[in-house]
């Protein structure tokens, strides 16, 4: 018979002799069993787990974006691999639930006997940020030695190499560089954006000034916080302001990378530029859901430890909190709603621009 049509056990196929043996008390060890700990090693198992999927389609993803030139028909396997992602996020966020029906005192039953393991020892875990295009030096650092000397030669090896390459935020710049609608023909997309915010600001202003509902002193309250609207726009217009915000290490994306973001923000309606949009999203979908479960993992350790320091050697709970407010990846494209304009305000494209934004085969293109 072929061998690939031979027939496999379900215990077989699922390795789940190997799995259901991996759950090790330490507790029974030292003779003094702690129910809850069964639970934990379980939950943190399932962890690992979730996140050799997340690598595994995340790393497909990167693969794609490796090869330059991103066909459509990618993008529409890239949307739904980030997807899928996002799904399994949810899900890590909703086992923090499970892992809270242990009460502070079972955990003390058997936190003892966990030092120094921690979190911070997840591999996998390492893998995924810097994947992500968390950096070095942009880390919340828990100890004086780098995060990576918990690791083996060969772990650190693994990971020093992704940080050499581009990582999924790298591709996504150089993807969004490459956006061919800036400048057309006649229509500069730039310089007709700054004209529509100058009208819309305008209109703003002076719907404020004529307001027969509020006081003197509040439009001029509401005229200066709208200035200071205008100073963020401003900076969009202004190159030299947003290579400055790079150095600094306030923004991550290029220049052109955030202009493009902007533009397919604006036209998403437009076909070709409505899954681009949608990959832009599920970028959002899973840093929003990292935060998320930073902050929940956080809110754990505070409800279960109060301000014990971690096993891992970390301050735990402000450690934590720390990492979920400054380990954002995708900032950058939160950020875009900031310069987003109503739709009557957009500047309208050129009938030729249309066209080429439409699909070939659409009712518009076969007039």
């Amino acid at each position: 018979m072929d061998k690939e049509l031979s027939s496999i056990h379900y215990d077989q196929y699922l390795q789940l002799q190997k799995i259901l043996k991996a759950q090790h008390l330490r507790s029974e060890e030292f003779k003094k069993p702690a129910h809850d700990e069964m639970l934990f090693i379980i939950v943190h198992q399932v962890y690992e787990l979730w996140f050799k999927e997340i690598l595994h389609d995340l790393n497909s993803v990167m693969d794609l974006f490796s090869e330059g030139t991103v066909e459509e028909a990618q993008i529409g396997v890239a949307i739904s691999r980030l997807d899928r992602i996002v799904k399994i996020q949810k899900i890590l966020v909703d086992q923090i639930d499970i892992i809270e029906t242990m009460t502070p005192l079972d955990f003390l039953d058997f936190r003892n006997y966990l030092l120094p393991a921690s979190g911070f020892q997840s591999f996998q875990f390492r893998q995924l940020e810097v994947s992500l295009g968390l950096k070095r030096e942009s880390r919340v650092s828990y100890t004086q030695c780098a995060y990576s000397g918990v690791f083996s030669d060969e772990e650190q090896e693994i990971l020093n190499k992704l940080e050499a390459e581009d990582s999924m935020l790298q591709l996504v710049e150089k993807w969004l560089e490459r956006t061919p609608f800036l400048q057309f023909e006649r229509f500069d997309f730039l310089q007709e954006y700054q004209n529509s915010v100058m009208k819309m600001l305008k209109r703003e202003e002076e719907a404020i000034k004529n307001a027969d509902y509020i006081s003197e002193h509040e439009k001029n309250l509401r005229i200066r916080m709208l200035g200071e609207t205008n100073t963020y726009f401003s900076s969009i217009f202004n190159k030299d302001k947003h290579e400055e915000k790079l150095k600094e290490g306030r923004l991550k994306l290029s220049y052109r990378a955030t202009i493009s973001a902007l533009l397919i923000n604006l036209y998403r309606d437009e076909p070709l530029l409505r899954q681009p949009f949608m990959f832009l999203q599920k970028l959002i979908d899973m840093d929003e859901l990292l935060t998320t479960w930073r902050n929940r993992h956080a809110q754990m350790v505070l409800r279960t430890l109060g301000q014990k320091i971690g096993t891992g050697g970390s301050s735990g709970y402000d450690y934590l909190k720390t990492t979920a407010d400054r380990h954002r990846i995708f900032y950058d494209l939160h950020n875009v709603s900031t310069l987003l304009i109503p739709r009557s305000f957009l500047p309208e494209l050129p009938e030729e621009l249309k066209r080429k934004l439409d699909f070939n085969f659409s009712k518009q293109s076969n007039k």
